[in-house]
């Protein structure tokens, strides 16, 4: 393949040459000069030379066809790039030189088709052992070992007989020339073993060679001249390959060559690569002494590096400042609303007291109502429409109770009744300012009713029914026989748990540890995974999901998960836009915010940041009523709380447990674990909840009756000791009672009426719980290892599946609350996640200087090399950009993992939060290539220009970044920062191995993002070396196996890899969820 791929090159190159202008004819033989002509008539010569040069230059005709086509992998333009580098028609004087050196027999000293197979032949042998041409000669008509001419050797050619005819486009036999032998012409090389001439393209320099005396060598070529034979002094050149085997051909770094025969020294201010043909002139602020062979930008590097540092910094301080601005703006607009919200319930207040004390008579009478604190029997109100004098005066008395006890707890109910009205039900109003919002809202009515005269009575009564106070939905939770078994291993953590918490309750769970406490109220809100749910849970007396009621369910962890590099403030209202109802105003949510922020007592912290652990925020127990007050400002109906109170002293227990209680008022089912409660915390609870160890209850009831039950039963609680703390004691079996501990949950049973179960029984019928344990201990003590690696298989299997077919199994919502859908969360998420990294802005700088300083190590001591076209500086460059920018990358879902579950766990979108952090991480996107490239770059600069080395970068960055991500979501933080090191490191040494097709390897390689990238690299170099260059171009990427056409192909694989593992990593965060 290699030999055919040689030959090809060289029959494009030294015969497929095509003419800017189309040519008609053929030159024959008989139109060029006779050389004896030429000889006596030197006016001649110009004639002879334009003859030569239409020759082989109009032979592309014949060969287009045939070879071309099968370069378009290493040139995109052919012509154009044949013309560029074998395009004599500027000068033509080596021709001349030739023709005269040669008594005008060049003709005859050409190297037809046939020649140059045969060299093709030999190239391709010699590359495959290191270019040891010498050792890979092979014979021919004119060279072989019986006749060895001096045109055989190196630099040396031959004239064919004047009787012999010679047809350059021949291709299967070369011609017999073994007469005339000289040194090979000026600007053309003679390889060794042919006895013919090629001529040299442009970019090169092909001067005659003078023996060296020291070395015996043909300066400036490396062969030799024949030693003991007269008359044969050294010739031309003799090869032309890849640069890195025949560099001398090559015009030399720090000079420009206008022809194969001329050569310049490049003048100060101008820099010359290697193979040019002309000076390139400096940079304005690039330093280029003489015979510079590449201009030093340092200078723009360092220009770039400020200006990328000034455009960050006034991106960071102008997006502080707005953003400072506008959380101003929020807390004034927030303060005012709070403001006007307290003078409109003042001024509602003094109205509706007002007015209740004015016309309270003849609101009672018009409109038939009833205000008490007891809920009067339906049938009274409707058998006597209206009231009597005894009750005229109810509102007023009303109004006066509120005045004489504003925190009364109680609730007042509200009748309507009228004779045209049937089966109205009564509403009770729990809270103060919802008394008030109705007492305003009736006297609004009346206003209304004697305006409009017309209104029937039957409209009145309508318009006053449509009271607009917003009651939260209730959630009354009742159990069964609960019972919890963890799969695969028969072993209980619940077990016939029965019993109800109600709305309007602040429900205590307690016990001593491992009495399954956190798993009750994991059972409770269908978060229990790994486990086999027996029993039933009743929603409002309905078999139905938990997760149906997920919008009005909150659930506040053991754990404070909170966002640290957020205010407290901040933390609040994000929790309270994404999950309160869609449709409620700003001035409603303020309301709420400003509720919880003052009932939890936060007002003097509310603008600090949470904090984490590695920088400092406000205190634990601070943080602690945060982690609850996440929860309270969406308005839950039913609030679990995972022990709030552990770590918090006892005022702070106390303030966070009345917050709780002012909740409960709203009608709100509270149920929480406590530890070991004081005795005045304690009696602030309504009902209890004990569990023993094994999951089993011990007492669940009113907190008032939970002493009275225990002293039934024989356990009183000694002087001076804290009730909670003594039953947990008991329960413990560190204190002894007339009652064995473990009786106590079957004493519950038989207090309640509850069935026993039979393993709870001992032989003789007698109640126990010993079997219990054993029950539960008692496994596959026999079973071979292999059999319990495949349950523990299967049992993987079913959790996986139970957990997506949770998640994807849709039910459907019954808490009737419609919250933001997913483009306003996403709105709110990109908000919150643009506050973060601007507060991570020193974390973004040290990733910044990392690329800067690995710009700068890479630029210095990886050179970008002509030989390779900068393969291994672009290998290194993939490495570390990759290995840089994953890590970074991972931050964004790693840092805020524990924070993501819970908000999912609530409800908010997945995808809103996917897509918000890839929104701003596109940021990076742009900026990182160009952080990199300022010194990278610069610092040893490729002849690619720097756009294109941007682009390349910027894919790259698109496609390890998606990958980051499915790593952060999948793996734990450890493991998927070791992947993502070893990763870039193993993938880029199998983009860089040299492979057979058909291997697996190769199949490897096909799907490896470093090997496209690596190729986008050398394609977007190996196009800027021309002339001198194609054959060097065409060998590496023929060896590589590239395309100069796919170029394109790789920036979109890599765009699509990038948007493939995005897809991946979203798949991972919504169907796998925390263990």
């Amino acid at each position: 393949m290699t030999n055919i791929l040689i030959f090809t090159i060289f029959i494009a190159i030294i015969l497929g040459i095509k003419s800017p202008e189309p040519i008609t004819h053929l030159a024959t033989a008989q139109q060029y000069p006779d050389p004896e002509i030429i000889k006596k008539n030197p006016a001649k010569l110009d004639e002879a030379t334009k003859s030569i040069y239409s020759r082989f230059n109009s032979i592309s005709v014949l060969f287009h066809e045939d070879s071309m086509d099968d370069l378009r992998f290493c040139m995109k333009n052919i012509t154009a790039e044949w013309n560029e580098a074998f395009d004599f028609s500027g000068d033509t004087r080596f021709l001349s030189n030739c023709i005269q050196k040669t008594n005008g027999n060049i003709l005859k000293r050409l190297c037809t088709a046939a020649d140059i197979k045969f060299y093709a032949t030999v190239l391709s042998e010699a590359e495959k052992q290191g270019f040891k041409i010498t050792n890979y000669i092979k014979g021919n008509k004119n060279c072989n070992l019986k006749s060895w001419v001096s045109g055989c050797e190196p630099g040396w050619a031959c004239s064919a007989a004047k009787d012999v005819e010679v047809d350059l486009k021949n291709k299967d036999e070369i011609p017999f020339r073994t007469t005339d032998c000289q040194p090979c012409c000026e600007g053309f090389f003679c390889p060794t073993g042919l006895t013919c001439m090629i001529p040299c393209p442009s970019g090169s320099y092909c001067p005659l060679a003078r023996l060296n005396p020291r070395t015996n060598m043909c300066d400036p070529y490396r062969y030799q001249p024949p030693p003991g034979v007269a008359n044969h002094t050294c010739g031309g050149a003799d090869v032309w390959a890849a640069v890195v085997n025949s560099r001398e051909v090559f015009c030399p770094a720090g000079f420009f060559c206008p022809s194969s025969v001329e050569k310049y020294s490049c003048q100060s201010g101008h820099y010359c690569r290697l193979g040019s043909t002309y000076q390139t002139q400096c940079l304005q602020l690039a330093s280029c002494g003489k015979e510079a062979p590449n201009q030093n930008i340092t200078a723009y590097g360092l220009i770039t590096c400020g200006g990328l540092t000034l455009i960050l910094l006034i991106f960071y301080n102008c997006t502080g400042q707005v953003i400072s601005t506008r959380e101003k703006k929020k807390e004034k607009s927030r303060e005012a609303a709070a403001r006007s919200a307290k003078e409109l319930a003042q001024e509602r207040w003094r109205s509706a007291k007002e007015g209740a004390k004015k016309k309270a008579v003849g609101i009672q009478t018009s409109l038939s109502r009833t205000f008490s604190r007891k809920k009067p029997p339906l049938s009274d109100t409707s058998k006597d429409p209206i009231p009597s004098s005894k009750d005229q005066n109810n509102l007023t008395m009303m109004i006066h109770d509120i005045e004489d006890d504003p925190e009364s707890h109680d609730g007042f109910n509200v009748e309507i009744g009228d004779k045209n009205l049937k089966g109205t039900k009564p509403k009770k109003l729990h809270t103060r300012s919802q008394i008030f919002q109705y007492a305003y809202g009736e006297i609004e009515k009346e206003k209304a009713m004697q305006e409009n005269a017309d209104l029937t009575f039957s409209g009145v009564i309508s318009m006053a029914t449509d009271t607009s106070i917003r009651i939260r939905p209730r959630m009354e939770v009742s159990f069964k026989d609960l019972t919890l078994t963890l799969k695969g291993k028969k072993k209980h953590l619940l077990r016939c748990v029965s019993g109800s918490i109600y709305p309007g309750h602040v429900s205590a769970v307690m016990g001593p540890s491992g009495a399954g406490k956190t798993t009750f109220l994991s059972a409770l809100t269908g978060k229990a995974s790994g486990c086999t749910v027996n029993g039933s849970i009743l929603i409002n007396g309905r078999d139905e999901s938990m997760n149906s009621y997920k919008k009005i369910i909150g659930f506040v962890p053991q754990d404070d998960i909170v966002h640290g590099d957020l205010t407290v403030e901040e933390n609040l209202w994000f929790s309270a836009k994404c999950r309160l109802p869609a449709n409620l105003s700003r001035a409603e949510r303020v309301l709420v915010v400003e509720r919880v922020i003052e009932s939890l007592g936060l007002q003097h912290v509310r603008n600090s940041l949470v904090g984490t652990v590695e920088k400092r925020g406000i205190s634990g127990g601070q943080r602690k009523r945060v982690n609850v007050g996440l929860e309270m400002v969406m308005e839950p109906s039913l609030l679990i709380l995972d022990e709030p109170t552990s770590g918090l002293d006892s005022s702070s227990s106390q303030l966070l447990l009345k917050a709780l209680r002012r909740e409960a008022l709203e009608a709100v089912n509270v149920c929480m674990v406590v530890h070991q409660p004081s005795y005045s915390l304690f009696r602030m609870f309504d009902d209890l909840i004990l569990l023993a160890k094994g999951g089993l209850v011990a007492y669940l009831g009113p907190v008032k009756k939970v002493e009275e039950y225990f002293s039934n039963i024989g356990i009183d609680v000694p002087e001076r000791v804290n009730p909670p703390d003594h039953y947990i004691d008991i329960l413990e079996g560190m204190v002894k009672s007339s009652v064995n501990y473990k009786e106590l949950p079957v004493k519950w049973m038989h207090h309640n009426g509850y069935p026993i179960p039979t393993d709870m029984k001992d032989p003789s019928g007698q109640d126990s719980v010993g079997g219990s344990s054993s029950s539960t201990a008692r496994g596959s003590a026999d079973q071979s290892f292999a059999g319990e690696l495949w349950e523990e298989f299967k049992l993987f299997v079913q959790m996986k599946n139970d957990n997506f077919s949770s998640y994807f199994t849709r039910r459907k919502d019954l808490s009737h609350r419609v919250t933001p859908g997913v483009l306003k969360q996403y709105r709110y998420f990109l908000g919150r996640v643009a506050k973060q990294r601007i507060r991570e802005a020193r974390l973004q700088a040290v990733d910044y200087l990392l690329l800067l300083i690995a710009g700068i190590s890479l630029g210095t001591l990886a050179k970008v090399s002509d030989e390779n076209f900068g393969a291994v500086g672009y290998t290194y460059t993939i490495i570390a950009f990759s290995l840089l920018s994953k890590i970074a990358a991972m931050r964004s879902f790693t840092l805020d993992k524990l924070q993501f579950w819970r908000e999912r766990a609530s409800g908010m979108s997945c995808f809103a939060y996917f897509f918000s952090k890839d929104t701003i991480d596109q940021f990076n996107t742009v900026i990182k290539p160009a952080v990199y490239l300022c010194t990278f770059y610069y610092f040893n600069p490729p002849r690619s220009p720097i756009t294109d080395n941007y682009i390349i970068l910027l894919c790259l960055l698109y496609c390890v970044s998606g990958f980051a991500y499915a790593l952060a979501i999948y793996l734990e933080a450890g493991s998927a920062q070791l992947w993502s090191v070893l990763l870039p490191v193993v993938l880029t040494l199998i983009a860089t191995q040299d492979d057979e097709k058909g291997t697996y390897l190769h199949f490897i390689k096909k799907f490896c993002y470093p090997s496209w990238a690596l190729e986008a690299f050398v394609l977007a170099n190996a196009e800027r070396y021309r002339a001198v260059w194609l054959l060097t171009r065409c060998a590496a990427i023929a060896k590589r196996g590239y395309d100069l056409r796919d170029w394109k192909f790789c920036l979109i694989r890599l765009m699509v890899a990038g948007l493939a593992f995005r897809i991946l990593a979203l798949f991972l965060l919504v169907a796998f969820q925390k263990k």
